[in-house]
């Protein structure tokens, strides 16, 4: 069976706190609760989210599965992927997470990010981590930024209103702080990225791109167990797809994350992840957001569930003051 994750379908539904609290210290046996970020044009309370949470219970049974959500209502959280203030949006999330009366006792969780969800988990881990995650998976999501997405529907006016927007004024401070796909947009060309430098929101902060760089951003992705960055191998959705390994494309020359400045200077950490075994790069085959079942069931094995390894121990001792 596959799970087909269109863009506006994607996986997501709010998964609710169980009523007795869990133990989580000295118990191997028990799962890491599983955070999830859904990506553009989702919303928490679609179907598809409940075959995901139901999938990660049947591979790591007794797992909390946690839905983000920006919305009290359907139509709320899917308006709150096109348009509001990452900085704000982040921001929100790291104060809900610090406060769940569960997720907050844990000794770490684990993180799925589907597409532009997963380089918004990648900024909770580097802004905030409390609590801190083990493990972030990421699905086609765009590390690197985008120049460009492919059309909207024919009669989703909400994405064709906010794409107009970030075609038409893309650096000004009004489109800045409220369209969200714009706080992500990065055009490496010459003329462009000193534009995206002074006016990005969102994107050149969290990927350290400014001359001063936020060493705590680098701290805490470097203490991560496992990044594991997939790539769909024939994504038309995200322009470019390699942005998901966050490889620059400029025009037809492509340039690997290794090759990069900000991994061999090591901006946010990646570097030193890697060399520690801890950063992975995997190709899914497919478009967009287009899931066999198998590639979840295996991410959910090897990645998800209990703190199994003694490196995963030493994880678990670290506390919010230690990240």
């Amino acid at each position: 069976m596959k799970l087909f994750l269109a863009l506006t379908t994607v996986l997501s539904a709010a998964g609710a706190a169980p009523a007795i609290q869990r133990t989580f210290e000295d118990n191997d046996d028990t799962p890491l609760p599983l955070v999830i970020w859904h990506g553009l044009g989702d919303n928490f309370a679609n179907p598809g989210i409940q075959e995901v949470a139901a999938l990660a219970e049947a591979v790591n049974p007794g797992t909390l599965t946690h839905i983000i959500k920006l919305g009290d209502s359907a139509a709320a959280d899917r308006q709150a992927t096109f348009l509001g203030n990452l900085t704000e949006q982040v921001a929100q999330v790291c104060a809900e997470l610090a406060a769940h009366p569960i997720l907050s006792t844990a000794p770490a969780i684990d993180a799925l990010g589907f597409s532009q969800g997963g380089q918004f988990l990648r900024a909770y881990v580097q802004r905030c981590n409390n609590p801190p995650v083990r493990n972030l998976v990421t699905f086609g999501s765009q590390h690197n930024g985008i120049v460009d997405f492919r059309e909207c529907g024919a009669t989703d006016w909400l994405c064709k209103g906010a794409f107009a927007l970030l075609r038409g004024n893309t650096w000004s401070s009004f489109v800045q702080s409220r369209l969200v796909p714009a706080q992500y947009y990065r055009n490496p060309a010459a003329d462009q990225y000193e534009k995206y430098l002074e006016n990005s929101n969102f994107l050149a902060d969290i990927n350290n791109e400014r001359v001063l760089k936020n060493k705590t951003y680098k701290e805490n992705i470097a203490r991560l167990e496992n990044l594991v960055l997939y790539m769909f191998e024939d994504d038309r959705l995200v322009i470019p797809k390699e942005s998901a390994f966050f490889e620059e494309v400029n025009g037809t020359e492509i340039t690997p994350l290794r090759a990069r400045k900000m991994y061999s200077e090591d901006w946010i950490g990646l570097r030193e992840l890697d060399r520690k075994g801890g950063l992975h790069f995997k190709v899914t085959p497919g478009d967009h957001m287009t899931l066999p079942d198998s590639v979840l069931n295996e991410t959910f094995k090897e990645y998800f569930g209990p703190m199994k390894t003694s490196k995963a121990r030493g994880f678990a001792r670290l506390g919010a003051d230690d990240l």
